[in-house]
C-alpha cells in the first residue's frame, strides 16, 4: 500500500486526517526534527497547527502571531523542497498552505483585520470561497463556489506568493486567499480551510482527497516504472 508523510506538531490532533487519509494510504507521522526524507514516501501531507516563524518572511511578529515552533518550520521547509524537486504529490491543509508559501519565498498576512469571519471554529460552512475556473481545484470540486469551513487567522500575501505559486481560490468579499496550487507539478494544492474535518458530509472535500490519492498513485506507478525500466537498461 501507498505511504504518504503527514507533517505535525506534537500536540497536533489527528483523527481528521487519519480518518480521511487512510482509505487511500499508510499513514506516517512526521514531528518537528525528524530526519526522514520526502522521498521515502509516495506523497506529502502538510497539516494545520500554530503560525509559521514570521523571522522566515523577513517580518517582525504581530502581537497576535503565536510562539513559532522552529523546528517544526524548518523540518517542513526541508520536505516541501525535497518534494517539489522530485514532483512528489502535495495536499497542504491551513498552516500547511502558509507554510507552503513561506517556504517557496512568499510572505504572510499575520493577522487579518476581519479575522472573526475566518476563525469560526465548529462551523462546518463558515463562508464561500470562489474558484478560479481554469484552475486544477476547479477541476476537482466541479463548481466554481464552496462553502468552507475556516479557523484562522493568518493568510497568504497576495502579492508575495512563493514561486510558481499560483492562487485557486479566494473569497469574494475580502479578497484572502483560500486556495494555491502549483500547475506545473503533477500535484501540489494547498486549501486554507480543513477538508479532513468533512470528508463524511461534503462531496467536495472528498473529491479533494481522492483527486490526491489518485495523484499520488500515478506518481509511484510512473516511478516504479522508471525503476524497471533504468533495472532492463542496466
Amino acid at each position: 500500500m501507498l505511504r504518504v508523510a503527514l507533517t505535525t506538531s506534537q500536540d497536533t490532533p489527528v483523527t481528521s486526517y487519519l480518518r480521511a487519509l487512510e482509505p487511500h494510504f499508510i499513514v506516517e507521522r512526521i514531528l518537528p526534527g525528524d530526519s526522514r526524507r520526502a522521498t521515502e514516501f509516495d506523497g506529502l501531507v502538510l497539516a494545520g497547527g500554530d503560525d509559521v516563524n514570521p523571522s522566515l518572511y523577513g517580518a517582525e511578529p504581530h502581537p497576535q502571531t503565536e510562539s513559532p515552533d522552529d523546528a517544526r518550520d524548518q523540518t517542513e521547509m526541508r520536505l516541501i523542497e525535497e518534494a517539489i524537486a522530485a514532483d512528489l504529490p502535495i495536499l497542504a491543509i491551513c498552516r500547511g498552505m502558509q507554510m507552503l508559501n513561506v517556504a517557496l519565498g512568499g510572505a504572510l498576512i499575520q493577522h487579518l483585520p476581519n479575522c472573526i469571519v475566518h476563525t469560526q471554529k465548529g462551523i462546518a460552512d463558515a463562508h464561500a470561497v470562489g474558484i478560479h475556473p481554469a484552475s486544477r481545484l476547479a477541476k476537482i470540486v466541479g463548481t466554481a463556489r464552496i462553502a468552507v469551513n475556516s479557523r484562522h487567522h493568518q493568510a497568504v500575501i497576495a502579492g508575495r506568493l512563493g514561486r510558481d505559486l499560483q492562487i485557486a481560490a479566494y473569497r469574494p468579499e475580502d479578497q484572502v486567499i483560500e486556495a494555491l496550487e502549483m500547475p506545473d507539478r503533477q500535484f501540489v494544492v494547498a486549501v486554507q480551510w480543513h477538508p479532513e474535518d468533512r470528508v463524511n458530509t461534503h462531496k467536495a472535500d472528498r473529491q479533494l482527497f481522492a483527486a490526491f490519492a489518485e495523484a499520488v498513485t500515478r506518481s509511484a506507478a510512473a516511478l516504479q516504472g522508471d525503476h524497471a525500466a533504468a533495472s532492463t537498461e542496466n
